[in-house]
């Protein structure tokens, strides 16, 4: 099934900067709405399908292939970014250390972060690092609403049994949501886009 035509807040969303350091981050105005997730769990893969452009954050097979903060603008004056990848060991120390200082600090002090989409493969949810990315959205006040990718690939029982897992392992969690999510069958696709939209057009 196909998701519904784009809504204007969250239409032609162009590529603005791969930011390597803080230095280069845009300017700390307006709202964003940032993506984080463990590598190869789907997030580019949920970007695209979201924002219906096939293209516009990298897909690859090889996990860790984001390496920079990504921010994209979307004509409404809002941004969309991409957090680099958790998780993935075959990569120096240094740099691991580096993204994860990245992401907190982003986390910790961006003023303009209106709320996180963390990303989460459905048959691995709430990983060890995806249980300290929720620890620092929730010291930090941020709203954050769950994706739990390639649902496609699971039975019903299945799906319910992730579905139950997410929701008990964040029962005494404030500001968090979940939903299931396919960029393959579009499950999920447009309750995905009208909470980002929803978050977009708060003032």
């Amino acid at each position: 099934m196909r998701a519904k035509p784009l809504p204007k807040t969250l239409a032609e969303p162009k590529f603005r900067i791969a930011a390597h350091t803080p230095r280069q981050w845009p300017p700390d105005r307006g709202l964003e709405i940032a993506f984080t997730g463990r590598s190869n769990v789907g997030k580019s893969s949920a970007i695209n399908a979201i924002t219906q452009r096939k293209a516009l954050a990298r897909t690859s097979r090889t996990p860790g292939r984001t390496q920079q903060i990504i921010f994209f603008e979307l004509p409404s004056g809002g941004r969309i970014v991409d957090l680099p990848g958790y998780g993935y060991a075959r990569v120096p120390a240094k740099l691991r250390r580096h993204w994860g200082d990245a992401i907190e600090r982003y986390l910790r002090e961006r003023e303009s972060i209106q709320g996180l989409i963390q990303v989460m493969d459905a048959r691995h949810p709430l990983t060890q690092l995806d249980r300290q990315m929720l620890s620092w959205c929730t010291a930090a006040s941020l709203q954050v609403h769950i994706l739990l990718t390639k649902f496609d690939k699971l039975s019903r029982s299945r799906g319910l049994a992730a579905l139950k897992t997410v929701s008990q392992g964040i029962a005494d969690m404030d500001g968090i949501s979940f939903q299931p999510f396919s960029a393959v069958d579009y499950t999920g696709v447009d309750e995905a886009r009208q909470r980002i939209i929803n978050w977009l057009d708060q003032v």
